[in-house]
């Protein structure tokens, strides 16, 4: 199960404050604003799905040389 990003900084930030961890806050929202951003990008694809290398002209190149 995935939870919302919403959810998610609400427990966070509460597990903060249980920690007294206040400065934590400020990194959790960044965190979760990130996370909204990336999940909402048009260039994201399904995880699951089989990866499709005609959309990369790099894909051909070995992983371990520099690009």
């Amino acid at each position: 199960m995935t939870r919302a990003p919403d959810d998610w900084l609400h427990a966070a930030k509460m597990d903060a404050d249980r920690r007294g961890l206040p400065a934590l806050k400020p990194l959790l929202t960044a965190l979760a604003d990130a996370t909204r951003v990336l999940r909402e990008a048009s260039w994201t694809h399904d995880a699951l799905g089989s990866p499709s290398t005609s959309d990369d002209p790099e894909s051909t190149q070995p992983r371990d040389e520099p690009r």
